[in-house]
């Protein structure tokens, strides 16, 4: 009995090791298929939330966009585009058949054969991706653009990806591929602002997509993979370049014959940028910022048309920037000016030396000391007080308060008249003739012709130590040329929507004369003293000009404001961190380039 037991113990352990083994691998695929099962509705789970969470697509496809403003010079050339330019809706049978067929050949040459989704360009982009460890390649098809371009934000996340996924699917149930294509060619963003191959073809061309030859096609075409670096606008080398691989990859799959390609090959692309107004953008933006207040807010696309003069700006601009950068050594690094005529219209307008590194607008928003430039505001007021040109008015050193102003050369010359003290820009002289009147008539005057910052009530006012701004300095100005009536400055000429539909015209206002003639004339007649024989003989001209120079403390701000009978300008070179400049004056390089700009409106 006892060895019968001793045998049945050694068969149970047997047993139960086999039967272990069983329960082992039962649990085993248990779990795995529980962690599947859990993984799979983990997906679906999130799959059903991204489905949830879809925009509603009937609205995306009717929703606004930012309607675009097109700024345009007095010739008609366009200056520059804001917001977002689309065109009008073109259908693929008005279309050269290589229009869309280079879209498709670059972008998606399965198009007419997947879902929406293409694996197999999927998996080749994904093995090159691997194969060289980095993202290379993209698999998105045309549909999927669409979904994303339309309905989705730019954001990358899984979730945005699954989205896109399930609007394809939805986008290739719901319509054909014809239409797919044509809404693609009519959202596609392809640089500067523009939407839609019509617009490009306009922006790019200046003709309409219809008449797209094989050449503009593949600059298009090639425009898709990075539309600031491949659009003529920003590099005609570039464009040229990409639509050579364009029509290389067209030829390949087919598309184009061999004539065809070397046809389109030796095709010149034209300038495309020859009918835009180069520079002024400091400009343009100004104009963009005003434009609500002529029209208040709107949903349509329109065009500004202004009062820049392409040609006057283009040498405004080549000549201050000139000028600096020739002085870089005295340490200038920076300028503004602009330029009126007698109604007040802003032909040209300077912001600053480049647009591209800074876009502050030194015209318009800088605060600078005008220094001697805002004397004629204290003579104007002299005048005013029965003073004449020809009265004596002592340069003797003064002292108010701790202040104790002195002559640029440190002299001072005892009795002179007003011209002489004018003309040669005596502090002293100055400084005590604004002793014989109040400052808030200085003030006065300054405000009515034109100066819109705070003026300080202070004694240096007299020798321009409350801050200006360029434009304003030229609006003041403009009431001496205009014979005494303020003109203000003005940029916008008409708006008009895109079909031609007038929303806006400049009417000229009623005069207002804020300087009686007989002021007008002894002021102007002493500010080209200033020119023929004072601080402003760098400014003269074989013609009529009139001026004053002003110079800030320290050489920190250099100014030049003064008229012909067709311009009034104001120039100012200095630095923006406010540093000196070194011995600058606003007789030398302000008036230098005053006289090359009006020099060079007589050739």
């Amino acid at each position: 009995m006892v060895q019968k037991a001793k045998k049945t113990s050694k068969r149970t352990p047997k047993k139960r090791k086999k039967n272990t083994k069983k329960t082992f691998k039962k649990k085993l695929i248990k779990v795995f298929l529980v962690s599947a099962f859990s993984i799979f509705a983990l997906i679906a789970s999130y799959v059903l939330y991204c489905y949830a969470t879809l925009p509603d697509i009937e609205v995306a496809l009717s929703k606004t966009r930012q309607p675009s403003t097109t700024v345009i010079a007095e010739n008609g050339n366009e200056i520059q585009t804001f917001g977002n330019s689309f065109s009008s809706v073109v259908y693929l049978q008005d279309l050269p058949y290589y229009v869309p067929a280079a879209i498709i050949d670059v972008e998606d040459r399965r198009f007419y054969a997947h879902f929406g989704f293409d694996i197999i360009g999927f998996t080749r982009a994904a093995i090159a991706n691997i194969f060289l460890k980095r993202y290379a390649q993209g698999a998105s098809t045309i549909t999927q653009q669409v979904a994303k371009n339309l309905f989705l934000t730019p954001k990358k996340s899984v979730k945005r990806k699954v989205q896109e996924l399930l609007i394809s699917f939805w986008l290739e149930k719901k319509f054909t591929k014809e239409q797919i294509l044509t809404l693609y060619l009519n959202r596609v963003y392809l640089g500067a602002g523009v939407y839609g191959i019509e617009a490009a073809a306009n922006k790019y061309f200046g003709k309409s997509s219809r008449d797209l030859s094989l050449k503009e096609a593949a600059v298009i075409a090639g425009m898709l993979k990075a539309p600031s670096r491949y659009n003529p606008i920003y590099s005609k080398k570039n464009a040229s370049d990409r639509a050579q691989t364009v029509l290389a990859i067209m030829l390949k799959h087919g598309t184009i014959t061999e004539g065809e390609f070397e046809k389109a090959k030796k095709e010149p692309l034209h300038d495309t940028t020859s009918f835009k107004v180069e520079g002024a953008k400091h400009f343009a933006d100004m104009v963009y910022s005003e434009v609500n207040d002529y029209i208040g807010e709107r949903d349509q696309d329109i065009y500004v048309s202004t009062t820049l003069d392409q040609d006057l700006q283009q040498k405004a601009e080549t000549i201050l920037r000139q000028t600096v950068a020739d002085n870089a050594k005295n340490n200038v690094t920076e300028g503004a000016l602009v330029i009126l005529d007698y109604k007040g219209a802003i032909k040209a307008l300077v912001g600053g030396i480049n647009y591209q590194k800074n876009q502050f607008n030194r015209a318009t928003q800088a605060l600078r000391q005008p220094g001697s430039a805002f004397k004629t505001f204290v003579y104007i007021t002299a005048l005013q007080h029965s003073f004449e040109p020809d009265d004596i008015i002592s340069d003797t050193p003064v002292t108010v308060g701790k202040w104790k102003p002195e002559n640029y050369n440190k002299k001072h010359y005892g009795d002179v008249s007003l011209n002489f003290a004018f003309t040669n820009s005596l502090n002293l002289a100055t400084v005590n003739l604004s002793r014989h009147f109040s400052l808030n008539d200085i003030i006065k005057n300054a405000k009515k012709m034109g100066i819109t910052t705070p003026l300080k009530k202070i004694p240096s006012l007299a020798l321009g130590s409350s801050e200006v701004k360029v434009i304003d300095m030229a609006t003041a100005y403009l009431s001496i040329a205009n014979g005494g009536y303020a003109a203000w400055p003005y940029a916008i000429s008409e708006i008009y929507s895109k079909d031609g539909k007038q929303l806006y015209e400049r009417t000229l206002d009623e005069p207002i004369r804020v300087l009686d003639e007989k002021t007008v004339q002894k002021i102007t007649k002493m500010l080209e003293n200033v020119v023929n024989s004072g601080t402003g003989k760098r400014a003269k001209l074989p013609a009529f000009v009139a001026g004053k120079t002003g110079t800030s403390q320290d050489y920190r701000d250099a100014w030049f404001v003064g008229f012909t009978k067709q311009y009034v300008v104001a120039v100012w070179v200095g630095n923006d961190d406010n540093s000196p400049m070194k011995n600058v004056t606003g007789g030398e390089i302000p008036a230098q380039i005053f006289q090359k700009i009006m020099l060079s409106t007589m050739s």
